[in-house]
């Protein structure tokens, strides 16, 4: 008979890995506090200690950061939550008020750096800052931001994906999660003796994609070849990564009596707008005339104004001595 597991389980169990009462949120005199929020608060404090080291690392100020960072999150959450809101209508039309409970998830990370970009957008503009220069580095805290946030959904129970019975197989008990993330084709892998279900831990695979790109990015940051390449190279990345993530998990968000994922067309759309621009832009700058540096050519004008033409200079002292005078042979016969 196949093990039970209680609500607050999770197992992996092809690796060997059995958590026990793995809490979705603890208490503090009084007050309920969701692991979730704990996670978000500690990505938020790793990405702006990684967006000031890279500044000082590429010749800019570090600090700028820190004064971006926390209005620029608070805004980011609430965009994440109104994109989530806005694909999950049906679910709060009757009851409005919980729109407001963002520690019941629902979050849509694309909404969140819609969010962000704008806010970085009107902060470039009043501050007088180059925004693609600003954005660049915002990139790297980002990734960590959604490295770390992932594991937030982890705790929740969400963002999983359909049955799977591979390596990373993940374990969940029934009673933890949404029953509306419960789809059709994991419940025809349930049997009657089991209270869990067996899937894809998409939250795991987005962490690990986002850990990879993280790494390119920081060994790629002094080649770049233009302010905005390394947001090109994010959205990329990111976007594709998320198309294929995005097809395995169950909670899929979906343009209206389509069945497509919206995160999945915004994925691809990103990464070919990504991959164009890159293209176009390299093109561009390789074709592009070398700049003369004015300054040197002056100055190279200059030197060869007042340098002397020495083949004319050495023509013109001859022909004004003329030749020198033969000596009679005479004369140097009698002195001898």
């Amino acid at each position: 008979m196949p093990e039970m597991m209680n609500a607050g389980d999770i197992a992996f169990p092809h690796l060997g890995i059995y958590l026990k009462n793995v809490p979705k949120q603890f208490t503090v005199f009084g007050f309920n506090i969701a692991l979730y929020a704990i996670f978000i608060v500690i990505g938020v404090f790793l990405a702006v200690n990684l967006c000031e080291r890279v500044a000082k690392r590429t010749g800019r100020d570090g600090d700028v950061y820190w004064d971006i960072y926390f209005p620029m999150v608070l805004v980011s959450v609430i965009g994440a939550r109104i994109y989530y809101v806005i694909f999950s209508w049906d679910n709060y039309k009757n009851d409005l008020i919980r729109v407001f409970y963002i520690h019941e998830g629902g979050l849509a990370i694309y909404g969140g750096v819609i969010a962000g970009f704008l806010f970085v957008f009107f902060y470039a503009k009043w501050k007088k800052k180059k925004y693609l220069e600003l954005a660049d580095t915002i990139m790297f805290g980002l990734l960590v931001g959604q490295i770390i946030g992932r594991w937030g959904n982890f705790t929740n129970r969400e963002c999983f994906g359909q049955y799977t019975d591979s390596l990373l197989a993940m374990r969940l008990p029934v009673d933890a999660v949404r029953a509306g993330e419960i789809t059709d084709s994991i419940r025809a892998h349930m049997t009657a003796a089991t209270n869990y279900i067996q899937v894809h831990p998409t939250f795991l695979y987005e962490s690990c994609w986002n850990l990879l790109l993280l790494s390119f990015l920081l060994f790629y940051v002094k080649k770049k070849k233009f302010d905005g390449e390394i947001t090109l190279f994010y959205l990329g990345g990111y976007g594709l990564g998320r198309f294929f993530v995005e097809g395995l998990r169950t909670d899929q968000l979906q343009l209206r009596n389509t069945g497509i994922a919206v995160s999945q067309v915004l994925g691809i759309s990103l990464f070919i707008f990504a991959t164009i621009t890159e293209i176009v832009i390299r093109c561009r700058l390789k074709n592009a005339p070398v700049a003369v540096d004015e300054d040197a050519e002056e100055g190279l004008d200059k030197s060869s104004d007042e340098a002397p033409d020495t083949a004319d200079d050495t023509a013109e002292d001859q022909k004004t001595e003329g030749p020198e005078e033969p000596v009679e042979s005479g004369d140097a016969e009698g002195e001898s």
